[in-house]
């Protein structure tokens, strides 16, 4: 049994944050149909490139993690022969995902008023970059634009100068929340009876990003700038073989251990001591640049401090913790082993389906198809009528 077995999903995402939602939803055993539209396709391929070769563009789509255990429905929503298959999946589902800008989808016929009269028990998850209401909601961006309006991206890493990070880090907070939200909508519909709309911004969802610094005052306005790292009761430290290490050890009993474990036990009752801080981080800087990553690791590990080395993404997929916590995933792809991230928890009585990596767009067409009971001739009809084309209809 997994946890969301008889679960229909569809899902009209184009991006992580709402592909996010149906991935953890098709890892815990719903059942995704990925609707691609075609000219959304091409305006990827315009954005990151397209690959001539077959196999290489195949293993493309089978990398990502976020893309694995759905079904793909190549269809053009917006055009009006698709409407009839579409309507179909939908008054069935229990879920549709969706993250165009406001106003996009409802043009297209498949706003969430008219999808709630059509299924009064559907969760119509909206997830965008600014939200479906508000001064900037028309509004469109991307990951590090959200920062920013959150007011995040200043503080970002502690760096003191504005700077674009390298990480998905509002697009993964908003597939979350988003998850959260569609989750807890679930819930809701098993007393009420019907569904709702579930509005999730990129902005919204990157603000809680705050919630520490805003707890230590009263004025946000008067907040010192970043300082750019915790030293020295904390930070990240260049080895001697050019690695770095990360520490942590802001408790009084780590702070101990660990000004023992480096042989500077006189570093301990400074562990509040502002002024002697900056000293304190030179002559640490030179102590970890004394011996190699790996040596460091190995030595804080034995004192029991909060060490860790820096892995690089290669790394971190290697480690033996994170393979024996399944979050290193090796798949077959097309072109080779394809490398993903597991399931970021764990369920004791309903573990997640085996993953299965993402196939070619369409690749589902014939089976979803035949559920709804349409067959070749009707297929036929809508490839006529220019339902699996990207022109604008």
């Amino acid at each position: 049994m997994t946890a969301l077995a008889g679960l229909r999903i569809v899902d009209f995402s184009r991006f992580l944050p709402g592909a996010y939602v149906s991935w953890i939803a098709g890892d815990l055993g719903a059942d995704v149909i990925r609707i691609e539209h075609p000219r959304e396709l091409a305006k990827h391929a315009q954005m990151f490139g397209a690959n001539a070769d077959p196999t290489a563009a195949a293993q493309a789509r089978a990398r990502p993690t976020y893309h694995r255990n759905k079904r793909s429905l190549l269809i053009n929503p917006g055009s009006p022969a698709a409407r009839d298959v579409l309507h179909r999946l939908i008054a069935d589902a229990d879920i549709l995902i969706e993250d165009y800008r406001p106003g996009v989808l409802a043009a297209m016929g498949y706003g969430y008023a008219d999808m709630a009269a059509l299924n009064p028990r559907l969760i119509y998850c909206s997830v965008s970059f600014a939200g479906q209401t508000g001064p900037l909601a028309d509004r469109a961006g991307h990951d590090p634009a959200a920062l920013a309006l959150a007011g995040a991206l200043s503080r970002l890493n502690g760096l003191p100068d504005p700077a674009m990070p390298g990480l998905q880090v509002a697009d993964v907070l908003a597939g979350t929340h988003a998850t959260i939200a569609t989750l807890a909508a679930l819930q809701a519909r098993e007393r009420s009876g019907v569904g709702q709309h579930v509005d999730v911004a990129m902005t919204d969802a990157a603000m809680p990003l705050l919630m520490v610094t805003l707890g230590r005052t009263d004025n946000p306005a008067a907040l010192p700038p970043p300082t750019g790292a915790w030293q020295p009761k904390g930070g990240v430290w260049q080895c001697a073989d050019g690695g770095w290490i990360c520490t942590t050890d802001m408790e009084p009993a780590y702070w101990a251990r660990f000004c023992a474990a480096i042989g500077r036990p006189e570093f301990e009752p400074l562990r509040m001591d502002v002024a002697a801080h900056p000293a304190m981080e030179q002559e640490l800087k030179a102590i970890f640049r004394s011996r190699t990553r790996d040596d460091w690791v190995e030595h804080l590990a034995a004192a029991d401090t909060q060490a860790m080395p820096v892995l690089s993404p290669a790394e971190a997929l290697d480690h033996p913790h994170n393979r024996a916590r399944g979050m290193a995933v090796d798949l077959d792809g097309p072109g080779g082993t394809v490398r993903q991230i597991g399931t970021p928890f764990r369920l004791s009585a309903t573990p997640p389906v085996p993953p299965r990596p993402a196939g070619p767009p369409g690749a589902d067409n014939d089976a979803i198809f035949a559920e709804l009971g349409l067959d070749a001739e009707d297929r036929a009809a809508l490839e006529r009528d220019g339902a699996f084309s990207g022109d604008r209809r």
